[in-house]
C-alpha cells in the first residue's frame, strides 16, 4: 500500500509565559527581567519556515495549509501586529486553504493580551482561553495569576470584539475539588457560550513542580466521577464530545487538533515545536523537533543547529503511533485510512484489532476503527495492544 498526502496544518510554538505554573510540563519559560526579543523571536520563526520548506521540498511543495496554531507559552504576549507580520510571511510562503481555522491561545489575566480586535484584523479566527477553573482557589492553588472574574471579562471582551469561536479549557480533579466544584466550572464555562470546551484531568507530569511536591488530588474513582458527571452536564448543554478531553457545538470542533488525531501532516516551527512530514516519494514518515530552550533556537535561525532531531517513523512503530491518536476519537476513523496514512496493509494489525475486538474495547464493524464505551475508558490499555 502506498502513501497518501494527508491534509497539512502549521503549528507554531511561542515559548513564552508570565509566570510557569506548577503543572505544566510543556516548553515553557516564564519571564524574567529583559522582555523578550519578540520581534527577533518572529524573524526566527520565519527563517525556520523557509529552511523547512526547503529541506521537506517536493514533500511540501504546492500543498495547502487547513490549519494554523500559535500555542505556548502564552501566545497573546505577542502583539497583533507581530502575529499579522508572521502571518503574512506565511501566506507569501505557503497557499493557505479557503476558510483556514487560525488558532492563538491566551489567557485571562489583563496583562496577558493584546487587543482582540487587532488579532482578528491579523486573521486569528479563533481563541483558546486557559481558564483551568473558576473557583479563586483552585487557580491559586494551580499557580495562574488571573481570577475568575478577570477570565469571564476577558472572554466577554473577546466576543465584544467580534469573536465568535472561542475554545475554554478546563482542568478538573484539581487539589481538594470536589464533583461540585468540577461541576461548577462547566455551568459557569457554559454560561460564557463558547463555541468549543476542553476538559482535561489535571495530572502529575515528570520534572514539574507538582511532581516534586504533589498536592492533595482526588482519588481514580472520584475523577472518574467527576468526569462523568461533567460529559453529562455539557452534553446537556449542547456540546458533543468528539475526542476524549475535546467537547463543540455543531461544526465548532477544533480542525488543527482533529488533523493531529486523524495522522495528518503538521510543519512545526518554534522552540521546541515537533512536526510530521509524510514523503511520498521517499515512502517515508519523518517526524522532526526543534531545539527546545528560546536562546538555543534564536541563536541558529534557519541554520541546521535549530532542529533537535529529525527521522523517519520505522514502519514496526507506525500502527502505535497511529492507534496513540486515531482512537482518542469518539466516532473513530475509517479503517481506509490506516492503510493510507501509515502505508502499511490492514492485515498488519489484524491480530490487535482480534484481540481488542474480544476485549470489547472495539466495535466490530469491518470498515471502521471505533472504540466501544468500554474501549474509552480503558484507552490506554487499548492503544498499547498495538505496540507488538
Amino acid at each position: 500500500m502506498s502513501l497518501i498526502a494527508p491534509p497539512l496544518s502549521l503549528y507554531v510554538h511561542m515559548p513564552w509565559c508570565v509566570k510557569k505554573c506548577p503543572y505544566c510540563d510543556f516548553n515553557s519559560h516564564g519571564l524574567r527581567g529583559e522582555p523578550p526579543p519578540y520581534e527577533a523571536y518572529v524573524d526566527a520563526l520565519l527563517a525556520d519556515l523557509d529552511a523547512d520548506l526547503r529541506d521537506f521540498g517536493a514533500a511540501i511543495h504546492g500543498r495547502a495549509v487547513h490549519s494554523v496554531f500559535f500555542g505556548g507559552g502564552t501566545p497573546s504576549l505577542f502583539t497583533p501586529e507581530q502575529i499579522a507580520r508572521f502571518l503574512d510571511g506565511v501566506r507569501e510562503r505557503l497557499p493557505l486553504a479557503a476558510g483556514t481555522e487560525i488558532t492563538l491561545e491566551t489567557n485571562p489575566g489583563t496583562v496577558e493580551h493584546g487587543r482582540f480586535d487587532g488579532y482578528l484584523a491579523a486573521g486569528v479566527n479563533r481563541l483558546s482561553f486557559g481558564i483551568q477553573s473558576f473557583d479563586d482557589d483552585k487557580l491559586r492553588r494551580l499557580g495562574r495569576i488571573h481570577s475568575a472574574s478577570e477570565a469571564e471579562a476577558a472572554v466577554k471582551s473577546a466576543q465584544d470584539a467580534g469573536y465568535s469561536n472561542i475554545n475554554l479549557d478546563l482542568m478538573y480533579a484539581l487539589p481538594e475539588q470536589s464533583q461540585e466544584g468540577a461541576l461548577a466550572d462547566v455551568a459557569r464555562a457554559v454560561a460564557l457560550q463558547p463555541t468549543h470546551v476542553s476538559h482535561y484531568q489535571l495530572t502529575l507530569e515528570p520534572n514539574t513542580a507538582f511532581a516534586a511536591n504533589p498536592p492533595p488530588l482526588p482519588d481514580d474513582d472520584h475523577a472518574w466521577a467527576m468526569q462523568e458527571a461533567c460529559e453529562q452536564q455539557l452534553a446537556d448543554a449542547g456540546y458533543r464530545q468528539y475526542e476524549v478531553s475535546a467537547y463543540a457545538r455543531p461544526d465548532r470542533r477544533c480542525e488543527h487538533n482533529l488533523n493531529y488525531w486523524r495522522f495528518g501532516d503538521y510543519l512545526g516551527i518554534g522552540a521546541g515545536a515537533h512536526g510530521k512530514i509524510t514523503d511520498v516519494a521517499a515512502g517515508d514518515i519523518i517526524r522532526r523537533w526543534k531545539t527546545r530552550h528560546p536562546k538555543a533556537y534564536l541563536a541558529a535561525p534557519g541554520s541546521p543547529e535549530r532542529i533537535g532531531g529529525s527521522n523517519p517513523v520505522a514502519a514496526d512503530e507506525l500502527p502505535f503511533e497511529y492507534m496513540l491518536n486515531a482512537l482518542r476519537l469518539i466516532d473513530g476513523v475509517p479503517m481506509a485510512d490506516f492503510a493510507e496514512r501509515t502505508g502499511l496493509p490492514a492485515a498488519r494489525i489484524g491480530a490487535a484489532l482480534k484481540r481488542a475486538r474480544e476485549q470489547g474495547w472495539l466495535s466490530g464493524e469491518a470498515d471502521r476503527l471505533h472504540t466501544t464505551a468500554l474501549g474509552q475508558r480503558f484507552l490506554n490499555d487499548v492503544i498499547s495492544g498495538f505496540l507488538d
